[in-house]
């Protein structure tokens, strides 16, 4: 009985994204680079539906998801075809099917990013204003261990090397109404899992980051 009472929905999903990423992260490293970065795009699609297997998907919730997508994959268009926001670059082929330039993958992960940071930032405080900045704050803590891998597992690439300012303050410019609507609508999510899927993000990239500044991938 206490086996069957342990494998709930919340720790099902939270041992799933365990065993994909840190496979991931192992596989990078040890093993063949190649076919698991081209799983990449699985990955972040079974995080996406743990997610919201984990979140209480009322009509809000629903409509919050379709903004952070449309509004995501928007600015991202636009960064990718002129240049702007975000500063000039360009998708490799590791996360999947583009349109106009841009993974739809990209649109999911500002899904993933503005849920999961929204659900951590309520922890540290009641004051709308408050938790908006530190749901951005902790997007922009996991950009900086991101940027630097990046080119190297053929995620994106920015022209002249690593992103600049812009790209940074393009991320705010975005992410700051994105966090606000979420935390305006009031969007419950069950149990712990954002903190495990952050903390798991940033491992991987980490790592990533420490194996790339002693040997080449």
């Amino acid at each position: 009985m206490k086996v069957f009472s342990f494998l709930t929905k919340k720790n099902i999903s939270i041992g799933l994204i365990w065993l994909f990423h840190v496979s991931g992260i192992m596989g990078i490293v040890y093993s063949d680079s190649t076919w698991f970065l081209k799983a990449t795009p699985i990955n972040l699609t079974l995080s996406f539906v743990l997610l919201l297997t984990n979140t209480h998907l009322n009509s809000k919730a629903i409509l919050m998801l379709l903004f952070c997508f449309t509004i995501g994959m928007a600015a991202e268009i636009i960064g990718v075809e002129f240049g702007f926001l975000f500063g000039n670059y360009s998708y490799g082929d590791a996360l999947g099917y583009k349109v106009m330039g841009v993974p739809l993958t990209i649109g999911i992960n500002w899904c993933i990013l503005i849920f999961i940071t929204g659900f951590i930032a309520q922890f540290f405080s009641k004051l709308l204003l408050v938790k908006v900045f530190i749901g951005v704050g902790l997007m922009l803590f996991l950009d900086l261990v991101m940027e630097p891998v990046a080119p190297k597992i053929d995620f994106w690439t920015f022209e002249g090397g690593l992103a600049s300012f812009q790209n940074y303050f393009g991320w705010t410019i975005v992410a700051l109404p994105l966090q606000w609507a979420f935390h305006k609508t009031s969007i419950k999510i069950e149990g712990p899992f954002p903190f495990h899927l952050y903390l798991l993000q940033f491992m991987f990239f980490l790592i990533l980051l420490l194996k790339l500044n002693t040997t080449e991938f």
